[in-house]
């Protein structure tokens, strides 16, 4: 698609601080360079972004954005300094996109808009991490958002209303859940500064041994 063509489709103008990687850019010691960015039009689809070295059309590159977490995508047109991003997500996380997208829009035309929920989520820089059940079975899941409270993920199980379990290293029960995933609540408030490290626990295989989930929460 071309820059044109999506400044005439629905989307938001919002400016977000990020990173990006270019897959074929590297620095003097072979390793890949991270570098500076701001989104400046989003959509749930693609977005324009502002860069230091805009690459070529049909380059992959990742990106990271505070307000939205992490994207793989690829370039679909370029103007000098800014690039059009082809954004590749889940259904889930487009979904959470769209509703991120709508809130925002209305906090910039009312800036007393508040988030509703008592404790604000966020989309974490690392998109799995490992679920465990209560019998100690070790499963991979995909982290939908987060809180200091709680997690939603998206897993290939759907665990009942009541089920302990532990997100990474985060303990909870489910609470909720949805058609594309489930709802969990922490047993204890966590320190948010501390959350990714303890939410973030790839390093088990799946199906493994891990000690069984205390069951009295």
């Amino acid at each position: 698609m071309s820059v044109e063509r999506f400044l005439k489709q629905r989307a938001v103008n919002v400016v977000v601080q990020g990173t990006y990687t270019l897959h074929r850019w590297y620095d003097p010691q072979g390793k890949l360079r991270t570098l500076a960015c701001r989104a400046t039009r989003v959509s749930p689809f693609r977005m324009i972004v502002d860069v230091p070295v805009t690459g070529r059309v049909g380059d992959r590159l990742t990106s990271y954005f505070s307000e939205f977490g992490e994207f793989h995508g690829n370039i679909s047109d370029t103007r000098q300094r800014s690039i059009l991003l082809e954004l590749e997500m889940t259904p889930e996380k487009r979904e959470w996109m769209a509703d991120k997208l709508t809130w925002l829009e209305k906090k910039q035309k009312d800036p007393t808009v508040q988030d509703e929920r008592r404790n604000p989520r966020f989309v974490p820089q690392t998109s799995h991490t490992t679920l465990t059940m209560a019998d100690g079975s070790v499963h991979i899941c995909y982290v939908i958002d987060v809180s200091a409270t709680g997690v939603a993920v998206s897993s290939e199980l759907q665990p009942p209303i009541g089920m302990p379990l532990a997100i990474g290293s985060c303990i909870g029960r489910v609470v909720r859940v949805f058609p594309s995933g489930f709802a969990v609540r922490f047993v204890e408030r966590q320190d948010i500064d501390a959350l990714m490290r303890l939410i973030v626990r790839t390093d088990q295989a799946t199906g493994g041994g891990s000690p069984p989930i205390p069951v009295a929460l």
